[in-house]
């Protein structure tokens, strides 16, 4: 790098700087009022900077830059690759000064190892003055910047430091922005899977859904519901819960919905029913400890029961306009995927009045922390708190129930995990 040179300075922003004056040995201090304009810049917080680079006179003049600047940046100082990756693991610093020509690394291929470690930190490249061209390439790879040795001043110095931050900063909220908008994207296709429209061939059966992401997923989870009706005026329902939360599990609770109304369709009942979609979890599951919850149920306008099947779930809610409310917990097998060719689950008759109704939920209604300790409202807290509405419309009394176990877990946090609610009202038509 050697002695500076007294010409004007270049910075890659293509701001004329000012001609050192004579005396001065080719440096420009900072006046006390550009200082104190940086210091206000920096609110009062000074970056870290790590400067990697193997040359003793370069790194000199480093120095010599911070320190006329007369802002106390934090400067450390690796003189090969392999000290910058140890010291980047140990901290990562605001920005890093990086020379392209060091002993274990040159050029594009110094800065694209130093991107792998550098995390937030915003890098700038020092090339020399015939290699401006290297500097474009280094920025067009991923650096934030690039200074040519030997034509920067204090001033320029310090402000391609804190443009450099600035710009990651605003590459990284830009990044952000993108995640989200992709993450709201994927939310709304799995939810499009996850919570179909009801298919339904006349007006025998009212239908009232929800469907609430618990606090702590930015993604929906596994939980998944439909209703089918076939030709032959049966209703067929589902509420399922695929453990675990996440991209994965999301999808995997459609393919299983999706799954389930195709066999229903197809004409598979009882034990064949949930044979086939334990195959098809097996197959599509990301690895043997995933599983699956569910309750299903069939019936037809006509008769006073409905036949529930039951895999690890929790039970349903029966609603009757002569006896109100009350909690069907029917024998039931183990969860999907835990037994895989060799678990069985059992059809239950269950009465149901004419003109009565049922409700279907996941785990995530009654597992919330009520209280100050451990305690979680459960089927039967649930189940009071269905009896006091017992007289309410379906949609009255569904949302009732969930703003009820939100807010008795408010001082838990809230409902952790999500929340699907399914009912089903028949009319009493044939």
């Amino acid at each position: 790098m050697g002695t500076r040179p007294n010409t004007a300075v270049k910075s890659t922003s293509g701001r004329p700087g000012t001609p050192p004056s004579p005396g001065t040995r080719g440096r420009v201090p900072a006046s006390r009022d550009t200082t104190r304009g940086e210091e206000a810049l920096w609110s009062g917080r000074p970056p870290t900077v790590l400067l990697i680079e193997d040359d003793p006179g370069d790194a000199l003049l480093v120095e010599e830059l911070v320190a006329d600047s007369e802002v106390p940046l934090r400067l450390s100082l690796a003189r090969t690759l392999t000290e910058a990756v140890v010291a980047l693991e140990a901290e990562v610093p605001q920005c890093i000064l990086l020379d392209l020509h060091l002993p274990d690394a040159q050029g594009l291929e110094a800065l694209e190892r130093v991107l792998v470690h550098a995390g937030g930190a915003a890098v700038v490249v020092l090339t020399g003055l015939a290699e401006e061209q290297a500097g474009l390439a280094a920025v067009a790879a991923g650096a934030q910047d690039y200074l040519i040795k030997g034509r920067v001043e204090p001033d320029l110095f310090l402000r391609a430091i804190r443009y450099a931050i600035q710009r990651k900063h605003t590459e990284q909220a830009a990044s952000a922005l993108q995640t989200s908008r992709l993450r709201a994207q994927e939310n709304a296709r799995l939810e499009r899977g996850l919570l179909p429209t009801p298919l339904l061939l006349d007006s025998t059966v009212a239908i009232c859904a929800r469907y609430q992401p618990g606090r702590s997923q930015a993604l929906l989870g596994g939980d998944f519901y439909d209703v089918v009706q076939t030709p032959d005026g049966m209703t067929h329902a589902v509420v399922g819960d695929v453990s675990g939360h996440g991209p994965d599990e999301a999808a995997l609770g459609v393919c299983l919905r999706v799954a389930w109304r195709s066999f229903v369709l197809a004409g598979a009942r009882g034990q064949r029913l949930l044979a086939l979609l334990e195959q098809i979890l097996v197959a599509e599951r990301s690895g043997p400890e995933i599983f699956a919850t569910l309750t299903c149920l069939t019936r037809l306008p006509a008769e006073d029961h409905m036949n529930v099947m039951r895999a690890g779930h929790p039970g349903v809610l029966i609603r009757s306009p002569e006896s109100g409310v009350r909690l069907e917990e029917v024998p039931g097998g183990p969860v999907l995927g835990l037994l895989p060719g060799r678990a069985s689950w059992p059809v239950t008759p269950v009465p149901v009045h004419r003109h009565g109704a049922v409700m279907m939920f996941t785990d995530g209604l009654i597992e919330g922390r009520i209280g100050t300790g451990f305690e979680r409202l459960g089927e039967y807290g649930l189940l009071e708190l269905a009896r006091r509405h017992a007289h309410e419309a379906a949609e009255t009394f569904v949302d009732t129930l969930i703003h009820s176990a939100q807010t008795l877990a408010a001082s838990g946090g809230g409902l952790a995990d999500d929340v699907a609610v399914l009912h089903l009202e028949w009319n009493g038509a044939t």
